[in-house]
C-alpha cells in the first residue's frame, strides 16, 4: 500500500530537462599521494515554469551527477512565465558577491545569456531572456544569484490577488485602448 502513491508520482512527473553546469575536480592529500574527488553541479527543470538546481560531490563523476540531480529534484520552485516564453518583468538576483540581471524579450529574441544562467532558462523553459551576471564568475554564486531574482518574480494575477484588485486594474491598457480613451477625455 505504500508504494502506491511513490509510483504515482513518479508516474506524474513531467519528463525533467537535466543541465550539468560543472565538475570540479578536488583533491585531498594523504601520505600515500592525492584522492581525487568530484563536485557536480546540476540544474533540472520541466520546461514548464519549473526549475531546481543542486550540487552533489563523490570519488566519481556519475555518482556526484546523480546526488546533484536528486538534490536539484528536491529544490525546484515555480516561476511565472509570459506566455510560456519569457519572465513578466525585468528582475535582479544578488547572492554573495555575484549579481544577475534578468530582463524579458520580445519575441524571437532567443536566451542571450552566459554559462549557468543559460542553463537555468533552457531548463526552466524560457525562450526569450536577457541576462547579464555581473561581478561573479563562479557557477554556484551565478545559480543562486539567478535563483534568487527568479523567486522574487511575480505575475500580474499573483499581484492582482495579493492586493485583492482584478489583473485588468493592474495591466495597462493597449495602445488602441489608450488613444480611444484620450480622444474621449
Amino acid at each position: 500500500m505504500a508504494r502506491e502513491p511513490r509510483e504515482r508520482r513518479e508516474r506524474e512527473e513531467p519528463e525533467l530537462v537535466e543541465k550539468l553546469v560543472a565538475i570540479n575536480r578536488v583533491a585531498k592529500v594523504v601520505k600515500g599521494g592525492r584522492r581525487f574527488g568530484f563536485a557536480a553541479l546540476v540544474v533540472v527543470g520541466d520546461g514548464r515554469g519549473r526549475v531546481g538546481f543542486g550540487s552533489g560531490k563523490a570519488r566519481e563523476v556519475p555518482e556526484a551527477i546523480r546526488k546533484a540531480t536528486e538534490s536539484a529534484r528536491k529544490t525546484m520552485i515555480r516561476v511565472p512565465l509570459r506566455e510560456g516564453r519569457t519572465l513578466h518583468h525585468d528582475t535582479q538576483g544578488r547572492f554573495g558577491a555575484g549579481s544577475v540581471v534578468m530582463r524579458s524579450a520580445p519575441a524571437g529574441t532567443g536566451i542571450i545569456a552566459g554559462g549557468p544562467t543559460r542553463a537555468v532558462f533552457e531548463a526552466l523553459g524560457v525562450q526569450d531572456v536577457v541576462a547579464k551576471s555581473v561581478g561573479t564568475s563562479n557557477p554556484y554564486n551565478m545559480i543562486r544569484a539567478a535563483f534568487e531574482g527568479l523567486k522574487e518574480s511575480s505575475s500580474p494575477r499573483m499581484v492582482a490577488a495579493r492586493r485583492g484588485k482584478k489583473v485588468s486594474d493592474l495591466v495597462g491598457r493597449r495602445d488602441g485602448e489608450a488613444a480611444s480613451v484620450k480622444e474621449a477625455s
